[in-house]
């Protein structure tokens, strides 16, 4: 259960920093480059880890980087920048917080880990959280942002199953290196079409990206490809459920945004979610449930069953 439990904390690093992100982006770097940036976060970083590990892929690791790479880095972010633009951000954000459903089906599938229904109860306390906490009344819905949020999230929870499935050849900085070149080169092309040629960047764009590749790119994505590894699935998306969190914690903290009853009822309700769906704690709870004293009669024919719990009252 420690161990568990420290590993899970340490995964929570990850949408902790990711969240953080969206401040860090809007106050520090160029406007309207979002394909750019998302380009400038992965490959830069990525041949920087490649450096300092300097490993390639061996055989069907080569194909298996690529994919990884697109699914985690190059689509996702190509998708979730046309949802971006197409919906409200609390709109898009409330949309791709039905990633711990996604991952835990996929889970199912690829991996045999067969979600638990506490897991789904805490998803959907978790959902209605995360939607509470950043959806705004309004809302205009467009059919194309909506098809792209859940293309982002499929593709994004598909990357992270396949990560659980196949047993990297490597250390996970040169396996979190592989991914960052793969999905960066697949950005780069798109971001120089859409956005054309890259921005000027000033001292204050630059301590962006540097926060933003070091620590919400290469440490996030280190310690959450390390609890894809050891946890289920089903506990580790749950927790990524704290991005929507952290955001809105860093907004309010350094931007003086709105936070009232509704935004603390939400941000309770995600954490609830995050807590009731963990495995371990679902383990942890039918073990307590489960009769601890059993009397047998002196012909081996049980007389009754109890519990010290109901004999002597709560543990």
């Amino acid at each position: 259960m420690e161990t568990t439990w420290g590993t899970l904390s340490l995964t929570a690093l990850a949408p902790i920093a990711w969240g953080s992100g969206y401040y860090v982006t809007e106050a520090y770097l160029p406007p309207d480059r979002p394909l750019f940036g998302a380009m400038v976060r992965a490959l830069p970083f990525g041949l920087l880890l490649l450096a300092f590990r300097p490993r390639l892929p061996q055989g069907e690791w080569w194909a298996r980087a690529l994919l990884l790479g697109i699914l985690n880095v190059g689509a996702f972010f190509v998708l979730i920048f046309v949802a971006a633009y197409r919906l409200p951000g609390g709109l898009a954000a409330t949309l791709t917080a039905t990633a711990p459903v996604m991952m835990m089906l996929l889970a199912w599938g690829l991996v045999r880990e067969r979600p638990r229904a506490a897991s789904l109860a805490g998803a959907a306390v978790g959902f209605t959280g995360v939607a509470l906490l950043v959806l705004r009344g309004g809302a205009a819905v467009d059919p194309v942002g909506v098809a792209a949020s859940f293309a982002a999230v499929a593709m994004s929870s598909l990357g992270y199953i396949l990560i659980k499935r196949w047993e990297p050849p490597v250390d996970l900085l040169t396996f979190t290196a592989w991914q960052l070149v793969a999905g960066g080169l697949a950005l780069l092309p798109v971001a120089l079409v859409v956005e054309g040629a890259p921005p000027p960047l000033d001292l204050r764009a630059v301590g962006g990206f540097l926060y933003l590749g070091l620590v919400a790119t290469v440490l996030a994505n280190v310690v959450w490809f390390h609890g894809l590894r050891r946890l289920p699935a089903a506990g580790v998306s749950l927790v990524g459920l704290l991005n929507p969190v952290a955001g809105t914690v860093v907004g309010v903290a350094l931007a003086g945004e709105m936070f009232g009853p509704t935004q603390a009822l939400g941000m309770l309700l995600v954490l609830v979610g995050i807590l009731a769906g963990q495995p371990a704690i679902a383990t942890r709870l039918r073990i307590r449930r489960q009769p601890i004293v059993t009397l047998i009669s002196l012909d081996s024919s049980p007389v009754s069953v109890s519990t010290t719990r109901n004999r002597f009252g709560p543990e």
